[in-house]
Protein backbone atom coordinates (compact mmCIF):
# COMPACT_ATOMS: atom_id res chain seq x y z
CA UNK A 1 0.00 0.00 0.00
CA UNK A 2 1.70 3.17 -1.18
CA UNK A 3 0.47 6.67 -0.41
CA UNK A 4 2.40 9.77 -1.56
CA UNK A 5 2.89 11.85 1.55
CA UNK A 6 2.20 15.11 -0.32
CA UNK A 7 -1.20 14.09 -1.70
CA UNK A 8 -4.15 14.15 0.69
CA UNK A 9 -6.55 13.43 -2.17
CA UNK A 10 -4.88 10.11 -2.92
CA UNK A 11 -4.92 9.27 0.78
CA UNK A 12 -8.65 10.06 0.91
CA UNK A 13 -9.32 7.76 -2.06
CA UNK A 14 -7.23 4.99 -0.51
CA UNK A 15 -9.20 5.33 2.73
CA UNK A 16 -12.44 5.11 0.78
CA UNK A 17 -11.25 1.93 -0.94
CA UNK A 18 -10.20 0.44 2.40
CA UNK A 19 -13.92 0.20 3.26
CA UNK A 20 -14.65 -2.23 0.41
CA UNK A 21 -13.91 -5.47 2.31
CA UNK A 22 -15.83 -5.50 5.62
CA UNK A 23 -13.64 -8.24 7.07
CA UNK A 24 -10.46 -6.18 6.71
CA UNK A 25 -11.54 -2.59 7.31
CA UNK A 26 -9.82 -2.16 10.66
CA UNK A 27 -6.57 -3.71 9.45
CA UNK A 28 -6.47 -1.68 6.25
CA UNK A 29 -7.38 1.62 7.88
CA UNK A 30 -4.73 1.07 10.54
CA UNK A 31 -2.04 0.18 8.01
CA UNK A 32 -2.91 3.08 5.73
CA UNK A 33 -2.89 5.58 8.59
CA UNK A 34 0.39 4.27 9.99
CA UNK A 35 2.06 4.53 6.61
CA UNK A 36 0.76 8.04 5.97
CA UNK A 37 1.94 9.24 9.40
CA UNK A 38 5.29 7.59 8.98
CA UNK A 39 5.93 9.27 5.63
CA UNK A 40 5.21 12.74 6.98
CA UNK A 41 6.77 15.02 9.53
CA UNK A 42 5.79 14.08 13.06
CA UNK A 43 3.83 17.22 13.96
CA UNK A 44 0.34 18.54 14.61
CA UNK A 45 -0.40 19.91 11.13
CA UNK A 46 0.63 16.72 9.38
CA UNK A 47 -1.41 14.66 11.82
CA UNK A 48 -4.47 16.81 11.17
CA UNK A 49 -4.05 16.46 7.42
CA UNK A 50 -3.90 12.67 7.74
CA UNK A 51 -6.89 12.63 10.10
CA UNK A 52 -8.93 14.74 7.70
CA UNK A 53 -8.11 12.76 4.55
CA UNK A 54 -8.61 9.40 6.25
CA UNK A 55 -11.89 10.33 7.94
CA UNK A 56 -13.33 11.86 4.77
CA UNK A 57 -12.47 8.72 2.81
CA UNK A 58 -13.93 6.49 5.52
CA UNK A 59 -17.16 8.50 5.54
CA UNK A 60 -17.49 8.27 1.76
CA UNK A 61 -16.65 4.57 1.74
CA UNK A 62 -19.14 3.80 4.51
CA UNK A 63 -22.01 5.22 2.46
CA UNK A 64 -22.00 2.11 0.24
CA UNK A 65 -22.59 -0.22 3.19
CA UNK A 66 -26.19 0.84 3.82
CA UNK A 67 -27.51 -0.87 6.94
CA UNK A 68 -24.03 -2.21 7.67
CA UNK A 69 -22.54 1.28 7.89
CA UNK A 70 -22.53 1.09 11.70
CA UNK A 71 -20.18 -1.89 11.81
CA UNK A 72 -18.04 -0.56 8.96
CA UNK A 73 -17.54 2.77 10.74
CA UNK A 74 -16.87 1.06 14.04
CA UNK A 75 -14.12 -1.03 12.44
CA UNK A 76 -12.65 2.00 10.68
CA UNK A 77 -12.64 4.06 13.87
CA UNK A 78 -10.85 1.23 15.68
CA UNK A 79 -8.21 1.16 12.94
CA UNK A 80 -7.64 4.91 13.27
CA UNK A 81 -7.49 4.65 17.05
CA UNK A 82 -4.91 1.86 16.88
CA UNK A 83 -2.71 3.92 14.56
CA UNK A 84 -2.93 7.10 16.63
CA UNK A 85 -2.35 5.11 19.83
CA UNK A 86 1.03 4.15 18.41
CA UNK A 87 1.71 7.78 17.58
CA UNK A 88 0.82 8.68 21.17
CA UNK A 89 3.16 5.98 22.50
CA UNK A 90 5.96 7.28 20.28
CA UNK A 91 5.34 10.84 21.48
CA UNK A 92 5.38 9.72 25.10
CA UNK A 93 8.66 7.86 24.68
CA UNK A 94 10.21 10.87 22.95
CA UNK A 95 9.15 13.27 25.71
CA UNK A 96 10.52 10.94 28.38
CA UNK A 97 13.80 10.47 26.55
CA UNK A 98 14.33 14.17 26.04
CA UNK A 99 13.20 15.15 29.53
CA UNK A 100 15.76 12.72 30.93
CA UNK A 101 18.46 14.85 29.32
CA UNK A 102 17.68 17.62 31.78
CA UNK A 103 19.49 20.84 30.90
CA UNK A 104 19.88 19.76 27.28
CA UNK A 105 16.10 20.02 26.84
CA UNK A 106 14.51 23.30 27.97
CA UNK A 107 11.27 23.57 29.89
CA UNK A 108 9.82 25.50 26.96
CA UNK A 109 10.58 22.67 24.57
CA UNK A 110 9.11 20.18 27.01
CA UNK A 111 5.89 22.15 27.26
CA UNK A 112 5.65 22.38 23.48
CA UNK A 113 6.22 18.65 23.14
CA UNK A 114 3.55 17.93 25.73
CA UNK A 115 1.17 20.29 23.95
CA UNK A 116 1.56 18.17 20.83
CA UNK A 117 0.79 15.04 22.86
CA UNK A 118 -2.24 16.73 24.40
CA UNK A 119 -3.66 17.74 20.99
CA UNK A 120 -3.55 14.22 19.54
CA UNK A 121 -6.82 12.74 20.83
CA UNK A 122 -8.66 16.07 20.77
CA UNK A 123 -7.81 16.63 17.10
CA UNK A 124 -8.72 13.03 16.27
CA UNK A 125 -12.22 13.35 17.77
CA UNK A 126 -12.79 16.87 16.46
CA UNK A 127 -11.92 15.73 12.95
CA UNK A 128 -14.36 12.81 13.18
CA UNK A 129 -17.13 15.16 14.38
CA UNK A 130 -16.38 17.75 11.69
CA UNK A 131 -16.45 15.23 8.86
CA UNK A 132 -19.70 13.72 10.15
CA UNK A 133 -21.46 17.03 9.48
CA UNK A 134 -20.97 16.71 5.71
CA UNK A 135 -21.61 12.95 5.51
CA UNK A 136 -24.69 11.35 3.96
CA UNK A 137 -27.67 11.18 6.32
CA UNK A 138 -27.23 7.50 7.20
CA UNK A 139 -23.50 7.80 7.73
CA UNK A 140 -23.86 11.08 9.62
CA UNK A 141 -26.17 9.46 12.16
CA UNK A 142 -23.88 6.49 12.70
CA UNK A 143 -20.79 8.68 13.00
CA UNK A 144 -22.54 10.80 15.61
CA UNK A 145 -23.72 7.74 17.53
CA UNK A 146 -20.21 6.34 17.57
CA UNK A 147 -18.86 9.67 18.82
CA UNK A 148 -21.40 9.67 21.65
CA UNK A 149 -20.18 6.24 22.71
CA UNK A 150 -16.53 7.25 22.44
CA UNK A 151 -17.09 10.37 24.55
CA UNK A 152 -18.34 8.10 27.34
CA UNK A 153 -15.88 5.23 26.98
CA UNK A 154 -12.79 7.09 25.73
CA UNK A 155 -10.18 5.92 23.22
CA UNK A 156 -6.94 4.01 23.54
CA UNK A 157 -5.20 7.07 22.11
CA UNK A 158 -6.68 9.18 24.88
CA UNK A 159 -5.59 6.75 27.57
CA UNK A 160 -1.97 6.97 26.46
CA UNK A 161 -2.19 10.76 26.17
CA UNK A 162 -3.75 11.02 29.62
CA UNK A 163 -1.12 8.84 31.26
CA UNK A 164 1.68 10.90 29.71
CA UNK A 165 0.18 14.22 30.76
CA UNK A 166 -0.49 13.00 34.30
CA UNK A 167 3.11 11.91 34.68
CA UNK A 168 4.53 15.24 33.57
CA UNK A 169 1.92 17.34 35.34
CA UNK A 170 3.03 15.65 38.54
CA UNK A 171 6.64 16.54 37.71
CA UNK A 172 6.04 20.13 36.60
CA UNK A 173 2.98 21.22 38.56
CA UNK A 174 -0.49 21.77 37.18
CA UNK A 175 -0.33 25.49 36.30
CA UNK A 176 0.77 25.06 32.69
CA UNK A 177 -2.00 22.51 32.08
CA UNK A 178 -4.63 25.14 32.89
CA UNK A 179 -3.44 27.43 30.10
CA UNK A 180 -5.34 27.82 26.86
CA UNK A 181 -4.12 25.52 24.09
CA UNK A 182 -1.27 27.23 22.26
CA UNK A 183 -2.61 25.99 18.92
CA UNK A 184 -1.02 24.88 15.70
CA UNK A 185 1.54 27.65 15.29
CA UNK A 186 3.30 26.89 18.55
CA UNK A 187 2.87 23.15 18.20
CA UNK A 188 4.44 23.25 14.75
CA UNK A 189 7.51 24.81 16.31
CA UNK A 190 8.12 21.91 18.65
CA UNK A 191 11.85 21.36 18.84
CA UNK A 192 13.42 19.39 16.06
CA UNK A 193 14.83 16.96 18.60
CA UNK A 194 11.34 15.95 19.72
CA UNK A 195 10.13 15.52 16.15
CA UNK A 196 13.11 13.35 15.25
CA UNK A 197 12.92 11.27 18.42
CA UNK A 198 9.18 10.67 18.17
CA UNK A 199 9.43 9.90 14.45
CA UNK A 200 12.18 7.38 15.17
CA UNK A 201 10.14 5.60 17.83
CA UNK A 202 7.09 5.63 15.58
CA UNK A 203 8.97 4.14 12.63
CA UNK A 204 10.35 1.37 14.84
CA UNK A 205 6.87 0.54 16.15
CA UNK A 206 5.38 0.52 12.66
CA UNK A 207 8.10 -1.77 11.34
CA UNK A 208 7.63 -4.18 14.25
CA UNK A 209 3.89 -4.30 13.59
CA UNK A 210 4.42 -4.96 9.88
CA UNK A 211 6.78 -7.83 10.66
CA UNK A 212 4.32 -9.35 13.11
CA UNK A 213 1.47 -9.11 10.63
CA UNK A 214 3.65 -10.58 7.89
CA UNK A 215 4.42 -13.61 10.05
CA UNK A 216 0.71 -14.11 10.85
CA UNK A 217 -0.22 -13.96 7.16
CA UNK A 218 2.19 -16.77 6.21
Amino acid sequence: MSVPSSNDEELRRAAQESMNDPSRIRERVRALTLQALRERQFDVKEFRDVMGAMTEGISEGASVHGHDAKEALKSAFSGLDEAFTRAAHASSLAVKELAAKGKDFSEGELKQALEQVRRLEADFLQTWSRVSESASETVKGEMRNLMTHVERAGTDTGRVVGATLREFTHRMGSSWMQAQSTGVDTARNVGERFTQAAGGFFSAMSEALKRDEGRRDK
